[in-house]
């Protein structure tokens, strides 16, 4: 999953970071309100994290902003401001959660699941392809019932195409949506890590579930196919 942060106190943007990327979800960060607009305009993100005393664009405005453009990615706001008058104005702006400063991180990873559990986009917690399961919140996978270990990237990599079976992702896309930065022109780096999905989500078993479509990218077969 991949989330985008909005904080301009460096030393805290850095620690929430470091919390969310050691539980597996891909980060991004901008240090003001119009960087944090450009990039929730750019990529589809599957939860936002927003601090409402920015620099530029305000985070009242850029919380507006990006309900306008989707009413369904969840929003955890960070703030200093406790007042009830604050939080029910925030809330009724479109945010999902609030989050007061000081806070501790295991707090926020835990609030950070508790949305991408409950929604509002529909989201099984359990991902099935074929005999194929990823369960997101637990974060195992399992083929046949039998228990495969992943990397963290090859984790992501999965999920990105458990999510959507049978649409083919280009190399782009998956870096986009998978890596932490931007890896142009090392999009080859996919096709590594494609080789080792495969051989532990194909290579053992009969059937094969990755898609290679040449010039395009690659997918998750909707059905088993030897």
């Amino acid at each position: 999953m991949r989330m985008l942060l909005v904080e301009d106190e460096k030393k805290v943007s850095d620690l929430v970071a470091r919390a969310l990327r050691a539980e597996r979800y891909a980060v991004d960060v901008a240090a003001d309100g119009q960087a944090g607009w450009d990039m929730a305009e750019a990529y589809d993100y599957d939860l936002i994290i927003l601090d409402l005393m920015l620099p530029g664009l305000p985070g009242e405005e850029l919380l507006k902003r990006i309900r306008r453009k989707s009413q369904q990615v969840p929003i955890l706001v960070l703030t200093a401001r406790d007042a009830t008058e604050a939080k029910v104005a925030n809330f009724e702006a479109g945010a999902d959660d609030y989050l007061t400063k000081p806070f501790a991180f295991a707090e926020l990873v835990m609030r950070v699941k508790a949305l991408l559990r409950r929604g509002p986009v529909a989201r099984a917690s359990v991902l099935k392809v074929a005999d194929l399961e990823v369960d997101r919140f637990t974060q195992q996978v399992r083929r046949a019932g039998r228990r495969i270990e992943l990397t963290p990237k090859e984790y992501a990599l999965l999920e990105y195409l458990a999510a959507s079976p049978g649409r083919v992702f280009s190399r782009t896309m998956i870096i986009e949506h998978v890596w932490d930065q931007s890896f142009e022109g090392l999009t080859n780096i996919v096709d590594v890590y494609v080789r080792h999905l495969r051989a532990k989500i194909d290579d053992p078993f009969a059937v094969k579930l990755i898609r290679t479509v040449r010039g395009v990218g690659y997918g998750l077969a909707t059905e088993q196919n030897s």
